[in-house]
């Protein structure tokens, strides 16, 4: 009787999409021996600190099309792998691995403890199950094809070892040099820059009134397409928030190349329609002539908020409505639906950083997430240049792809 050789497969990257892949390959390959490589002391450090915390799984969108539509790079490629393992089989997958979910009113998804750690411990759960091998520092620093097989290098050690199967899961890196052992072997690199970033106003008083958040903002880069909307939170440092980070997101590039040095254009009332908001202040003239202008507030803005606008504009906060005449209504209309404020520098939160950029889609077959390049070489999550807005579309977006990565043998 022939005695089966067993296959090794080796996951370079102890994050997210990492763990994934690997549980999913022994799952599919009881037989294999899958061993993860990590380069630091810890493994799963993004899913500990993610949504403050929390862990934001996924996004519970109800299409695919609009789950793709989450994704400033990657989503006509996400689009067809979603077929293969949606956002719906990611909320199957973890309830049925016994962690329970909950989806906020913003679609968001995460764990009915509210507990990243419920993840963590889930996914140490399967790998302790499967008995999966963790190896911790250990960087690796080349790969090379050695007849049917890829030969890892690591730092630490002088022998190399063999696999039949390898998936680069190291996530996103910010700089291209961390993917440089990848461009030698002849995969197109996308350059990193930063995605999901807040911007910084360090000249505008605007930052005094932090906390301040408006759930519904329509948000512009000056002389651009660029356009968002959604919440906006107004920070110590500038401007934050779901309606910023998506912006960003979509704009990584073009805001890299202006240097984070640009304006931003803000409707606090989230039309860009002057016509609509004149009458609405018309309106109020006509209804409330005598009353201040302190006192009553159009869209129901925050009161901090209506005060910084009439002071902007040099209105006094006691004047009467009926008093302020066809100019000063104007200057109204105009700050509510085109405000300004200049940007410069961002704030990037490094534990959570994401980044746009990385193996160029061009390099990768994205119906099997193998190299077109080196065969047996597999690609999964943000190493690739794939990434999201905020809202558990970049979580989504590494289940899917090691998913899908951990299917072939």
């Amino acid at each position: 009787m022939v005695k089966e050789i067993k296959k090794k497969v080796a996951v370079i990257g102890g994050g997210a999409a990492g763990f994934f892949a690997a549980i999913n390959v022994k799952e599919n390959y009881p037989n294999a021996e899958v061993t993860i490589f990590e380069k630091s002391a810890k493994v799963l450090s993004k899913v500990k600190v993610s949504g403050g915390g929390r862990c934001n799984v996924t996004n519970g969108v109800n299409s695919i099309k609009e789950l793709a539509l989450a994704y400033p790079r990657g989503g006509n490629k996400l689009r067809k792998a979603f077929g293969v393992f949606s956002n719906k089989h990611a909320f199957e997958w973890f309830e049925n691995k016994g962690v329970p979910l909950v989806v906020q009113r913003d679609n968001c998804v995460f764990p009915q403890s509210q507990n990243s750690q419920s993840i963590i411990d889930c996914f140490f759960n399967e790998i302790n199950r499967l008995s999966i091998i963790i190896e911790y520092k250990m960087t690796v620093t080349h790969i090379c094809e050695v007849d049917d097989k890829l030969q890892l290098s690591f730092n630490k050690q002088e022998k190399k070892l063999l696999f039949n199967k390898v998936i680069v899961a190291t996530g996103g890196s910010p700089k291209r040099k961390g993917l440089e052992w990848l461009e030698k072997i002849n995969h197109k690199i996308e350059e990193p820059v930063p995605s999901l970033f807040t911007f910084n106003m360090p000249s505008e008083t605007i930052t005094e009134l932090m906390g301040i958040v408006v759930e519904k903002a329509l948000v512009s880069i000056q002389g651009q397409k660029l356009k968002s909307e959604g919440p906006l939170l107004i920070t110590h440092w500038g401007m934050s928030g779901p309606a910023i980070l998506k912006l960003s997101a979509f704009g990584a590039r073009i805001l890299s190349n202006l240097n984070y040095e640009f304006k931003v254009q803000i409707s606090w009332v989230n039309t860009l329609n002057n016509d609509e908001v004149r009458q609405e202040l018309q309106k109020i003239v006509n209804q409330n002539p005598k009353k201040q202008l302190s006192t009553i507030k159009p869209y129901q803005l925050q009161n901090r908020l209506w005060l910084y606008l009439l002071q902007k504009v040099g209105l006094p906060a006691d004047k009467p409505w009926q008093e302020i005449g066809k100019k000063n209504l104007n200057k109204l209309v105009n700050v509510l639906t085109n405000d300004l404020y200049s940007v410069s520098g961002k704030t990037t939160f490094k534990e959570e950083f994401v980044t746009c950029g990385g193996v160029s889609l061009e390099s990768v077959n994205f119906k099997t997430m193998q190299s077109k390049i080196v065969n047996n070489l597999y690609f999964t999550g943000e190493v690739l240049d794939v990434d999201g807005i905020t809202g558990g579309y970049n979580f989504q977006a590494a289940w899917t792809t090691a998913f899908i990565a951990a299917k072939l043998m």
